[in-house]
């Protein structure tokens, strides 16, 4: 039987700001990372206002400056994506408890991304939807903190699953 791989997904409120960051964010870490061969990277909004559009105009041209290309479409957090194997990261404590609310029992796989980031940073990853544009610059640098943590915590548990 195939080993089902290990993934992560970013989840925010739309899945046209914030979690696109991140998956872009997270994509180019790994991109040259050969250990991440096997490990998906995606993100979902917990509310279905935007399905099938791109990411809001003004975090794509934030992400642009910094080198990442955010290409994914905007798709809603389902039930389904609370498998055992995906490390689910939530934005924001909202985000958080309305993935709780689909999970059936314990998930601890589900985390705040602010669990990978010290005490200078806010316990929520701020939406920048109705802000200025440095609200878009200072997600991007909240991401670039998180997401190298967060590699290493899944190649380590890959490579421990690899070990077994």
């Amino acid at each position: 039987m195939a080993i089902e791989p290990l993934s992560v997904q970013f989840v925010c409120l739309g899945n046209i700001c914030r979690s696109p960051a991140a998956q872009a964010v997270m994509e180019s870490l790994t991109a040259s990372d050969p250990r991440w061969q096997g490990v998906v990277v995606d993100s979902a909004g917990t509310a279905g206002y935007h399905i099938g559009r791109a990411a809001d105009s003004r975090m794509i041209a934030a992400a642009k400056l910094r080198g990442y290309d955010l290409q994914s479409r905007a798709k809603q957090f389902e039930r389904r994506f609370l498998c055992s194997r995906t490390l689910i990261l939530a934005m924001d404590r909202e985000n958080y408890r309305d993935i709780m609310l689909l999970a059936t029992g314990a998930a601890p796989n589900v985390r705040l991304f602010s669990d990978y980031l010290d005490e200078s940073w806010p316990r929520d990853v701020p939406d920048p939807y109705y802000g200025e544009n440095d609200g878009f610059e200072y997600v991007l640098d909240m991401l670039e903190a998180g997401c190298p943590k967060i590699l290493e915590e899944i190649l380590s548990k890959k490579d421990s699953l690899h070990s077994q």
